[in-house]
């Protein structure tokens, strides 16, 4: 197949290499065109035959992830998949080559490699996938499964909201975003002020790494920027993030806004979903939200932000000119789900306006 998505991977185990391109020669969409055990290996192979997505690890002999990266992105911007390790350490080495310029993360445990990377195949195939899609220039398809997994929906977590909630003066803002997402995020959560909107966020990504993610931005922001916790209240000058493997919903007890994190099987392939977030902010906030969707491949999100605008939210989405994959605002549009459709760099003052 000409169109097929060229892959390099790259990674200093040769146990790693081997498990991962076995797995991608399972899907006729994907080619392995190499695999090399460092960066300089790498490129050198890579100078011969581009790849359009990378797999990459982070701590490497001779040149490590970060600094590859670094390189990757000012001399030939590449889409780049991290591979990392699922531990809490990894997770702080991650953040900084998504910092960098990675687009997404695939997780591989320390033990029990190939039985892992095998039974979360799909997600794999997914990050690569959406990565060949990603602009990444933006950054300072190909046949699914035989037997995928089934697409949940919301009402897999809560029933839809029935009736409007009365509007208040207490305003609540819920974002949803996935590849990209992390920069996008970043971008727009340290142009705003110490004063702003409580704020719940999901992000898709991998248990452990969403909070080193939300330790990060909580260094670079004037805001709080926490990963969130079952009962964490939502007020202004705070931002929850959906914890990696969990759900996360609004609730309301009187005129108090909380999170409630909860266990639950994926929807819309995604676990946190932010589908399941926006539909309880249409259930528990109504008028008194504003409802975000930004970068990210698929259609996560995009029925949940119709709920919102259904219940009298007001609603945004990134345009296409500034996301690095048009995939979650391209499906909420196209649902009529959106009220306004902005540059990323306008999206603080939306949540001002708030």
């Amino acid at each position: 197949m000409a169109n097929r998505i060229k892959v390099m991977v790259v990674d200093d185990s040769a146990v790693v290499r081997q498990v991962l391109t076995g797995i991608l020669a399972d899907d006729p969409g994907i080619e392995v065109i190499g695999a090399a055990s460092d960066p300089i290996f790498a490129l050198d192979k890579m100078n011969k035959t581009w790849p359009d997505v990378i797999v990459l690890d982070v701590e490497m002999p001779r040149m490590d992830g970060i600094t590859f990266l670094k390189k990757l992105m000012a001399e030939h911007p590449t889409p780049v998949v991290i591979c990392s390790t699922l531990t809490e350490k990894g997770a702080e080495t991650t953040m900084q080559a998504m910092a960098a310029g990675a687009v997404n993360i695939v997780t591989k445990p320390k033990v029990g490699l190939k039985q892992y990377l095998q039974e979360s195949s799909e997600e794999l195939f997914q990050a690569i996938r959406g990565a060949a899609k990603a602009n990444v220039r933006r950054i300072k398809a190909s046949p699914s499964p035989l037997n995928p997994a089934p697409k949940l929906s919301a009402d897999a977590i809560l029933a839809p909201a029935t009736q409007a909630m009365a509007q208040t003066t207490d305003h609540v803002v819920a974002i949803g975003t996935s590849t990209g997402g992390t920069q996008a995020l970043e971008e727009v959560l340290t142009t705003l002020p110490r004063v702003c909107p409580g704020m719940v966020i999901v992000q898709h990504m991998p248990e452990k790494f969403t909070g080193a993610f939300a330790a990060r931005l909580n260094g670079l922001c004037q805001m709080e920027v926490r990963e969130a916790q079952n009962g964490d209240r939502v007020i202004p000058g705070r931002a929850l993030i959906a914890p990696g493997g969990r759900h996360m919903l609004l609730r309301r007890s009187g005129a108090q806004y909380h999170v409630e994190v909860v266990d639950g099987p994926p929807v819309s392939r995604h676990r946190p979903s932010v589908d399941v977030l926006f539909r309880s902010v249409a259930k528990c906030a109504g008028k008194n939200a504003l409802g975000i969707i930004m970068t990210g491949m698929g259609d996560d999100g995009a029925r949940g932000l119709k709920e919102m605008h259904d219940m009298g939210a007001r609603t945004v989405a990134q345009d296409e000119a500034t996301c690095i994959v048009y995939g979650m605002p391209k499906e909420a549009v196209k649902l009529g789900a959106v009220d306004r459709i902005v540059a990323l760099e306008r999206i603080p003052q939306e949540i001002l306006a708030a």
